[in-house]
């Protein structure tokens, strides 16, 4: 059916760049391009051979003119951004001046300053509508998957939804002492950031792990979870008929946290450069260098995933209540495309969502989030490419 640019060459690109290709009949060729095109290539080795055309290049996604040159030289029909959140803007600003449909898993952020939000890519709503492409924003999982269950639930399940918690558990087992699923240094940052929640029209601002609630997941147990800051937050808002609150919650283990505190402690995690025998570094991206590769981390990683949303509000004038989640196993995803499961439930909805803009299933000129588009098509096909998803109609709240 057609073209798709991929940028970056992580583990969750890694899992896309399968997907894709497992998917021939709508990519019928793709371009992996990153900054080390020696990984690129190895990809590209691992997988040549099957109905998918596959090519390599070398790009730095900071640099928006070299983006340009690659875009007019491939022609895609979408450009797949999967490389920093610091990048977002610049590969936007590449899909404007080539006209070419974008998707990105996560919201930008400013390389010196630990904040996330949409208004920076929001921005470009005018722009994209003029050029007639689509910007969809933020189709991971989450944010992604959750915005489309959010949207599923709108859809089938009420007239209005008034509570939504969001709810993230990893029950993986690397046998590390520390380290993280996914980029360190995003990671990180948005852990050790302030947390904030959506109620009655404004922000409540917490301190970092300030809430703790511990739930019972279903195929994982109980489990601690702390309530974070979430871009999805952000669009749900403004999205969901009704809502009067949202928050977000994130599981981690006390090995996890008590390392963490450790790293904090001792400015490990600050993104402010320090002078080190003459040479300017962050120390954050230090650390970075020094942990494991996420994307290295698929062969030891045990356990599953369970991320979900619980949805309170009316139907037909009748109180309702609708929990839906997908449990993902990690040793499963490492059989099937050589990836942990933190990747997977990100590579896979990339692929879907740029799926969906190729068809024109998800495709109007401008820039959305992914609930604002029919969630129909996508729930089917995460059913169908290894993401299936459970319903509960009476599920345990969250105090």
């Amino acid at each position: 059916m057609g073209k798709a640019m991929i940028i970056g060459c992580g583990g969750v690109a890694g899992v896309t760049i399968h997907k894709c290709c497992q998917n021939s009949g709508v990519f019928e060729e793709i371009l992996i391009a990153s900054r080390t095109k020696e990984k690129c290539d190895a990809l590209k080795a691992k997988l040549d051979g099957g109905p998918t055309k596959i090519t390599t290049a070398r790009v730095d996604a900071d640099n928006t003119p070299e983006l340009i040159d690659l875009i007019e030289r491939f022609r895609p029909d979408v450009v797949v951004n999967l490389a920093l959140p610091y990048q977002d803007l610049t590969v936007m600003d590449a899909c404007l001046a080539t006209k070419t449909h974008y998707v990105d898993t996560a919201n930008y952020e400013p390389p010196d300053t630990a904040k996330f939000e949409y208004k920076w890519q929001w921005d470009y709503r005018e722009r994209f509508r003029a050029a007639g492409i689509t910007a969809l924003l933020g189709c991971g999982f989450d944010p992604g998957v959750t915005g489309v269950f959010a949207a599923y639930a709108q859809k089938h399940y009420f007239d209005e939804i008034h509570t939504l918690d969001i709810l993230d558990a990893n029950a993986g087992d690397h046998g590390y002492p520390f380290a993280t699923n996914f980029n360190p240094e995003i990671n990180i940052r948005e852990v050790t950031a302030d947390g904030s929640y959506w109620e009655n029209g404004r922000w409540v601002h917490t301190q970092p792990m300030e809430i703790k609630r511990v739930y019972n997941f279903p195929q994982i147990g109980e489990k601690d979870m702390y309530l974070l800051h979430h871009e999805e937050l952000e669009s749900l808002a403004l999205n969901l008929r009704g809502i009067r609150r949202i928050r977000f919650f994130m599981t981690f283990g006390q090995s996890y946290l008590t390392h963490l505190k450790c790293l904090e402690n001792v400015g490990m995690t600050s993104i402010q450069p320090i002078d080190y025998q003459g040479v300017k570094i962050v120390p954050l991206q230090f650390l970075k260098a020094v942990l494991p590769d996420p994307a290295s981390l698929g062969p030891r990683t045990k356990g599953k995933t369970n991320i979900g949303c619980i949805f309170q509000g009316v139907k037909d004038g009748q109180p309702k209540t609708y929990y839906v989640y997908n449990v993902c196993d990690h040793q499963e995803c490492y059989r099937e495309v050589g990836s942990q499961a933190i990747s997977y439930t990100t590579g896979v909805p990339a692929m879907i969502g740029a799926m969906l803009v190729m068809n024109g299933a998800w495709r109007a000129p401008g820039v959305f989030n992914v609930e604002q588009f029919d969630p129909d098509p996508f729930m089917d096909a995460l059913n169908r490419w290894g993401l299936p998803w459970v319903e509960d109609f009476r599920p345990a709240l969250v105090d």
